[in-house]
């Protein structure tokens, strides 16, 4: 697939995609395994079908993408520098004459394909995808996902019905130990007991549904003393759907706006204050978090080349903090700037460029100052640290030690 490319390309992209994707998919799975949590926790309280979840969690995944692409770009390129660095490949690139420029021309091609995937994900995937995930967990809570009847708890059905069931098998399709009492047209009040039962659709009226009953007695309450009382082997009970209220359109959060919608809404004329400020700083926060990717390259150099004779990896979670935390200043900018209070050029790009400046001085020290490093005194520091604590740790160990000789003797 990397045929057109040089071999010292080729070379460096399989150091660069292999940590990348191992990355990715770790990131992406940890986010989803927990939210996954979360999401069976919510399903099971409110009593819905659990294949809801994972409808729920592919409406997650353009979100999560997203996150996972820049960290997984970042963490690859420094981990394939790194190991450069620490097999002394560098200094032999180095000394034939390899720039870092043109030790990164495979890096920047890798940045430039996921920084068009990002565009997409996050100015016109993940905003429906978000719509989605909000009408899905709506109708999980109103019961149009069949997540109104609760096995083991009376439900209460067009104010003329309670329902109960025991047991419920093969995703709601056969009920066990049915229970309903039911009001009718002339006042009279059936006690309805069955052994069985399921839910049958109708073709003539959407709004009702068909509980066939098998195997089960009716007590007819007819306000004499003694109740009529009657056994079935198959009932049908016509059941009246609660009336849904059909869920919101498409817009209600600025977050859930693609990207042409939030040029037209962030500066029209005849919008409100508030919704083009709202527009204007999610539009901003989506794209200083994709120009960010265009740095990530000149970052991972610069954390992953560890000093001369060292293998620390404090770069490697130096990177990690660096991100998770400029993203974190994004998202309070644009909170800012969404409720008025900052301009979002200056509550979004001004971080955007300081940062910049930052990983700008960081490669310059590593790619043109001779024994240059950016986090050299972090390192010596970190160094120091490791040491004594190395040293405690031995201390600790001979006192120990000398403890259990004194009480053997």
């Amino acid at each position: 697939m990397l045929n057109f490319l040089p071999a010292i390309d080729r070379y460096i992209a399989r150091l660069v995609i292999v940590p990348m994707v191992g990355v990715f998919v770790l990131a992406a799975s940890l986010l989803v395994l927990d939210k996954m949590l979360r999401l069976l926790d919510f399903v099971a309280v409110e009593g819905g079908p659990v294949g809801v979840v994972f409808k729920m969690l592919a409406t997650l995944l353009p979100e999560y993408a997203s996150l996972a692409i820049p960290l997984g770009l970042l963490l690859g390129i420094l981990l394939a520098f790194r190991k450069l660095a620490t097999t002394s490949e560098l200094d032999v690139f180095r000394a034939v004459g390899m720039s870092y420029g043109r030790l990164l021309r495979v890096p920047f091609l890798i940045t430039g394909i996921l920084m068009a995937l990002n565009v997409a994900l996050v100015f016109f995937i993940q905003p429906v995808s978000r719509f989605t995930y909000e009408r899905l967990e709506y109708e999980l809570r109103s019961g149009a996902l069949g997540a109104s009847i609760k096995v083991g708890e009376f439900t209460t059905l067009a104010d003329r019905m309670a329902l109960r069931i025991e047991e419920s098998e093969d995703d709601g399709r056969q009920l066990k130990g049915i229970f309903a009492r039911v009001a009718n047209d002339k006042g009279q009040v059936l006690s309805i007991s069955a052994k069985e039962g399921n839910f049958l659709a109708t073709t003539d009226d959407p709004d009702t549904i068909i509980l066939r009953l098998t195997e089960g007695t009716i007590v007819q309450d007819t306000g004499s003393q003694t109740p009529r009382v009657l056994t079935f082997s198959r009932h049908d009970l016509p059941i009246d759907l609660p009336a849904i209220e059909e869920f919101r359109a498409r817009g209600e959060d600025e977050r859930e706006y693609i990207l042409p919608e939030l040029l037209r809404i962030g500066w029209a004329d005849n919008e409100t204050e508030s919704k083009r400020d709202a527009s204007q700083a999610s539009f901003n926060f989506r794209l200083v978090e994709v120009v960010m990717m265009a740095l990530m390259p000149l970052l991972a150099v610069a954390l992953g080349i560890p000093p001369k004779r060292s293998t620390s990896a404090l770069g490697v979670f130096l990177s990690i903090i660096m991100v998770v935390a400029y993203h974190k200043v994004n998202q309070y900018g644009e909170d800012l700037a969404a409720i008025g209070m900052f301009d979002p050029i200056l509550a979004l790009w001004v971080p955007f460029f300081l940062f910049a400046a930052l990983i700008l001085w960081m490669y310059y020290r590593v790619a043109f100052v001779p024994g240059g490093q950016a986090i050299g005194a972090l390192e010596n520091w970190f160094a120091k640290i490791s040491k004594r604590i190395g040293k405690l740790f031995r201390r600790n160990r001979r006192v120990v030690l000398d403890d259990g000789d004194e009480a053997t003797s």
